[in-house]
């Protein structure tokens, strides 16, 4: 499996179980997965391969950095992915003049009450959208470093604890570096995929024109919810119990060691990328109806996962390859066990 395959689900239907030979239940949070990515596919068509990496990483209880040109739907992948679980969601965009409490919140003294007042920023929320994170200076980017790693927000020496499910999806723009502040390598590490949107293919622009321009919408407020946020935090504590052998994280952890000492590498991924691989790669299980993590479920996730948290010596860059390339050369590299 490599990183341009969809995660495809078969759905088994669910017989007695009691029945000499009849194939046993779905699991449960695949068909819940299988629920959600069919009601996202109504709404965002020819992107499976993202709503799919979203999904993995929803359920692995990390962040997701989407890098797109704009206009392919990134807002409206959002929006459906809350209706679907009936979560709420919010939107910031950033801006050079943002500050960091127009993100977390902060205290007003209420002259009727004679009392301070904490206002809540939009990050209180289960989804949020960090719309072109990369035009707000370094501060008001790291007022996002406590809320993405500890899930909970600190305004005037009080610890104000978010609702659970909670995702950041962050979002920049590759081509607009004017007036742009490139994210530290904190910031960034605290995403656990970079997925880079693309232009879709040449029917499935037609078909979102047509809808769109007809009048019949794509409106992402028409998904179904098919289930509620709790539902959703019991998948992902499902997630963290899956199987994985010694042998498979050993094979992620050389993965992750193995781009430190590639040549036209400057920066290799760090402890955290082979952490990230393994909850992703549990997260791709689940997503798969397995409860044990295959050394495929690693190398599907290897790219998105590590994309961001590598740089290019600058002899490689000038010579046109780009970080997917020498990660897919780097993962060729790495012998797989066979388990």
């Amino acid at each position: 499996m490599n990183e341009n395959e969809d995660i495809h689900s078969e759905t088994t239907e669910n017989t007695n179980r009691t029945s000499l030979g009849a194939p046993p239940a779905e699991d449960p949070v695949k068909a819940l997965m299988n629920q959600i990515r069919h009601e996202l596919r109504r709404v965002f068509f020819g992107q499976d391969r993202v709503v799919d990496q979203v999904l993995a990483t929803f359920l692995a209880g990390g962040h997701v950095l989407l890098e797109g040109k704009p206009g392919l739907g990134k807002t409206h992948l959002v929006v459906a992915l809350a209706n679907t679980f009936g979560g709420e969601f919010n939107r910031i965009q950033f801006t050079p003049d943002l500050m960091p409490s127009d993100v977390t919140g902060f205290t007003l003294y209420d002259m009727q009450s004679q009392t301070f007042q904490v206002k809540k920023g939009p990050v209180f929320t289960n989804l949020l959208l960090a719309d072109e994170i990369n035009r707000a200076p370094a501060k008001t980017q790291a007022a996002l470093l406590e809320v993405m790693q500890e899930q909970q927000v600190t305004i005037d020496g009080t610890s104000h604890e978010l609702a659970s499910p909670f995702m950041t999806l962050a979002t920049q723009n590759p081509i607009e570096q004017e007036g742009t502040y490139p994210l530290p390598e904190a910031q960034l590490d605290r995403f656990l995929m970079k997925v880079v949107i693309d232009y879709p293919e040449n029917a499935d622009e037609t078909t979102v024109v047509n809808q769109v321009t007809s009048g019949n919408g794509l409106d992402p407020s028409e998904v179904a919810t098919v289930c509620d946020p709790q539902t959703i935090v019991e998948a992902q504590r499902r997630v963290s119990t899956i199987r994985c052998v010694e042998e498979v994280v050993q094979y992620a952890v050389n993965i992750a060691r193995a781009t430190r000492n590639a040549q036209g590498i400057s920066l290799g991924a760090g402890t955290r990328g082979a952490i990230s691989l393994i909850k992703v790669g549990k997260a791709i299980a689940v997503m798969s109806g397995r409860d044990f993590v295959t050394p495929d479920d690693v190398k599907y996730a290897a790219v998105p996962v590590l994309r961001h948290r590598i740089q290019l010596a600058p002899e490689l860059a000038i010579s046109g390859q780009n970080v997917d390339d020498a990660l897919a050369a780097i993962i060729a590299g790495v012998e797989a066990p066979r388990v």
